[in-house]
């Protein structure tokens, strides 16, 4: 069996930060890496559910909202996926840091925090949302962003 792309990555060498994963045609799949791989330090899940709400709402909703096929969890608990059509890498990254303030700047329930909108509605936590963005913008202002995967 063919071994996938991602599999290839040395992920003990992944700092947090925002990688091109791959490109199929004009839909460019992003790796939004929190958290350093393989070091224990994993999101847990009320913070991943709550930022996936906040996050997939608010970037769904804002420049690139046209463009967004998905936003989701990775399973290993140290990042997520985002999926864009046609957009150059700069302008995601803009647009990953703005949401990632809209969520500081949020003031309210988490979106979808009902039953009749979410499955596990009552895992939801805005404060552990807001902490999680917090730390997201701080790793992806760091340092220099280049997109490409460290070698």
């Amino acid at each position: 069996m063919e071994r996938i792309a991602s599999f290839s990555i040395d992920h003990d060498k992944l700092l947090p930060g925002i990688y091109v994963s791959r490109i199929d045609g004009d839909i460019t799949t992003y790796d939004l890496r929190h958290r350093r791989p393989n070091t224990g330090d994993l999101i847990d899940n009320a913070t991943l559910h709550s930022l996936e709400h906040m996050f997939a709402t608010y970037i769904r909703n804002g420049a690139l909202r046209e463009q967004i096929v998905y936003y989701g969890p990775m399973g290993c608990q140290t990042g997520f996926y985002l999926l864009v059509r046609d957009a150059d890498n700069e302008t995601v990254l803009r647009e990953v840091k703005h949401t990632c303030a809209r969520i500081l700047a949020h003031e309210g329930p988490v979106f979808g925090a009902t039953s009749a909108e979410c499955g596990n509605y009552r895992n939801l936590s805005l404060e552990a949302a807001k902490a999680e963005a917090a730390r997201y913008l701080a790793a992806l202002s760091a340092r220099v962003q280049t997109f490409i995967y460290e070698e």
